[in-house]
């Protein structure tokens, strides 16, 4: 059978996508876990929208363009603002419920916005309330999905994406599947570090795809730590939602001292970037591997209310945080670059499509802003059901001076444990040439795979480890080639902004 429309993914970004195109032809979904195991329901914060009576697309515009450091995307930032309140609207139809208070949508505040323009659900379990009601959606309607099924490559045919090949992760078998264009929505690659709040998905799979299959991937030293996920020991990097201090929570170092006001005039809610090195440096200087976050002065809050999850999840760890601050430190969060594509998700290879968390529209520049990555995935979402209603589409451009880097996966740099320790402390919070150009010279000393068998789980390690390989060095490569600091990349040995040199964008792209 050949399917109008192959999704690789089942986050916000696949699943809109297969209901928006489902009037098309036969619709595929193919996710390597459950259809709700994926990033979108671990997104706490909410959705960005300028939905407020004191709020407009244009103040949106603004704050994106300033919080992505002068690489944002002028243009497909003016769509993801301007056309944000539509989508919301395309959310509610699919059953979302957002909070409201006295009937009126409840607004929540994030670090670098200007207004209240913070759409939640469930308080702070918005990802899970929008993947929950999309994934509903689409068991109702006529979309084949099949869960647990690994994409391992793209079919081509003459220069086009024709299909994909994917790996039965429970028989083991592998299987082809064909259709007219596929949509990559592989959500990011927080597991290619030692500390991540993203699921053990997030592997880069998608990106690692489209590179070998000849698309261009740019801005991928660009990567998004999120400044506060509980830091326990023996407990997983839980995110703290930037909304806690956008309701007042502060945060402290070891003497107690709320520090932020001495590095941004935004203080608590300076952009990410900025307070996740803040707070690297309070560490460093206490030798300390937290400070914490100070929930205790929210009075006339019902924090367990506004903050089910995050509550719940604290006292599961035996933190009251009404009484008690919580222990955080950063934890790598979000890929600001990813696969290139246009404002309506083409990518340069034709027949290939990606959106979300795995695509990079150009719209988060070199550090996002607060919420803007779901109302992303349905905004750049709606314009690829869009494209692919017009039926045969030329591929978007190729970049001029795109760098060619024969990157293959052929092996990996050994395990997965390796890869996320050489991506924490090389190409982490702070980085300098000394330590990439050694993790380069690691990750490059490929080796063939041994003792590989007929088990499953051992075969999507395999998968998994050799796009992770091929994706961690040319993460390291890109940010070893960029001589600057800028947004999510800082160099301690290029302390500095150059626009002269680098206000511009590294494309790689794989012409073998």
């Amino acid at each position: 059978m050949k399917y109008r429309v192959i999704v690789i993914g089942s986050g916000i970004s696949g699943l809109f996508v297969a209901l928006e195109t489902r009037h098309l032809g036969p619709v595929l979904v193919l996710t390597k876990g459950s259809i709700d195991d994926c990033n979108t329901k671990w997104a706490q914060g909410g959705i960005a929208a300028a939905v407020g009576a004191l709020d407009s697309f244009e103040q949106h515009l603004a704050d994106t363009i300033v919080a992505g450091a002068g690489l944002v995307d002028a243009d497909a930032a003016r769509i993801l603002c301007e056309e944000a309140p539509a989508r919301i609207a395309d959310l509610v139809q699919y059953g979302v419920s957002f909070d409201e208070i006295e009937g009126v949508v409840s607004l929540g505040k994030e670090a670098a916005h200007g207004q209240n323009r913070i759409l939640h659900a469930g308080g702070d379990r918005t990802g899970a309330a929008i993947e929950t009601a999309l994934s509903f959606s689409t068991q109702q309607a006529e979309i084949t999905v099949f869960d647990y099924s690994l994409a391992t490559r793209l079919l081509a045919k003459d220069g086009r994406v024709v299909g994909v090949e994917a790996l039965d992760l429970q028989s083991g078998q592998r299987e082809e599947y064909f259709a007219d264009a596929v949509v990559i929505a592989t959500g990011g690659a927080g597991q290619l570090y030692d500390y991540t709040t993203n699921p053990d998905i997030a592997t880069g799979d998608g990106i690692a795809l489209a590179f070998e299959a000849g698309a261009e991937v740019s801005d991928l030293e660009f990567y998004q730590f999120h400044p506060t996920a509980l830091r326990l020991e023996g407990a997983p990097p839980f995110l703290i939602s930037e909304a806690v201090r956008g309701e007042g929570a502060v945060l402290r170092n070891a003497a107690g001292d709320a520090f932020m006001p001495r590095y941004h005039k935004l203080a608590d809610l300076a952009p990410r970037d900025v307070v996740a090195r803040a707070i690297v440096r309070e560490m460093r200087a206490a030798s300390a591997d937290h400070v914490v976050l100070d929930c205790t002065g929210l009075h006339g809050m019902d924090v367990a209310a506004r903050f089910p999850g995050i509550y719940s999840y604290c006292h599961g760890q035996g933190i009251d945080m009404r009484t008690t601050p919580i222990p955080v430190a950063p934890a790598a969060h979000y890929m600001m670059g990813g696969i290139r594509t246009d404002t309506m998700g083409r990518t340069t290879v034709a027949g290939l499509y990606a959106c979300g968390e795995c695509a990079c529209t150009g719209v988060h520049g070199a550090n996002r802003l607060a919420s803007n990555s779901l109302m992303e995935t349905v905004v750049f979402g709606k314009r690829v059901a869009e494209d692919l209603a017009r039926g045969e589409t030329p591929p978007a451009p190729q970049t001029a001076d795109a760098i060619v880097a024969p990157e293959v996966l052929d092996g990996a740099a050994g395990d997965h444990t390796t890869i996320r320790s050489l991506m924490w402390d090389a190409v982490g919070i702070e980085r300098d040439g000394t330590r990439l150009r050694a993790a380069l010279e690691r990750l490059s000393a490929t080796a063939p795979e041994t003792g590989i068998n007929d088990d499953a789980r051992t075969r999507r390690d395999v998968e998994e480890r050799r796009g992770m390989s091929s994706l961690a060095r040319l993460m390291t490569r890109a940010a070893l080639q960029r001589e600057e600091s800028r947004g999510g990349h800082y160099r301690r040995d290029f302390p500095e902004t150059d626009d002269l040199r680098w206000k511009r964008h590294q494309v790689f792209r794989n012409d073998a």
